[in-house]
């Protein structure tokens, strides 16, 4: 997985930067509150990045911090949340407010932001709240807690074992809660296909 990728920032959008390393020039799809952060064109710029692999593309996703790359992770390891539904989500509020809205059940906030209705916004609720309550956003995969390469790489090995993407979350972060994430990745990854 592309864990970091740093550069010159050579253009940038609220949904988009485009990032020059190595003489190879990046498009980085990105929420509006990282534009927010990001520097002036032609500076150096830092981005956590998840790389999206579909059969037709790969989509290179950036943040700000640790923290918006592993609320990103959650979303989209909802039913129905696909990574740019999920950065339209991130968009629309920040990681605090976004966590607050989900601990308080607020339905109607939620609804507010791009792409959820009523239906999602109690999903969304329904499988976040409980990670929110019982941690704190620097506790979920991806977070400064957490060990985001490791987690992400365990992923994609699931899926391309035949997990859906929702279902091998599900299954390593219980394993992490449980403390049976540990070990080399093929230990994981035995331990996550042993418990289906």
């Amino acid at each position: 997985m592309i864990e970091n990728i740093k550069g010159k920032l050579i253009k940038k959008t609220p949904t988009t930067a485009i990032v020059e390393v190595g003489g190879i020039s990046l498009s980085i799809a990105i929420s509006v509150s990282t534009f927010d952060r990001l520097p002036d064109q032609d500076k150096e710029v830092s981005l956590k990045t998840y790389l999206n692999v579909r059969e037709d593309a790969l989509e290179l996703y950036g943040f700000n911090s640790i923290v918006e790359r592993g609320l990103f992770l959650l979303l989209i390891g909802i039913s129905g949340i696909g990574p740019k539904m999920g950065i339209n989500i991130l968009s629309g509020t920040t990681a605090e407010e976004f966590k607050n809205r989900i601990i308080s059940g607020d339905v109607e906030a939620l609804t507010t932001l791009p792409g959820i209705g009523p239906k999602t916004a109690k999903r969304i609720i329904v499988e976040l709240k409980e990670k929110f309550v019982e941690s704190d956003l620097t506790d979920i995969p991806g977070g400064t807690g957490g060990v985001p390469s490791e987690f992400e790489d365990a992923m994609a090995a699931l899926t391309s074992l035949g997990f859906k993407r929702n279902e091998a979350f599900r299954t390593l972060s219980d394993m992490k809660r449980k403390g049976e994430f540990k070990g080399e990745l093929e230990d994981i990854i035995k331990t996550a296909i042993s418990r289906r």
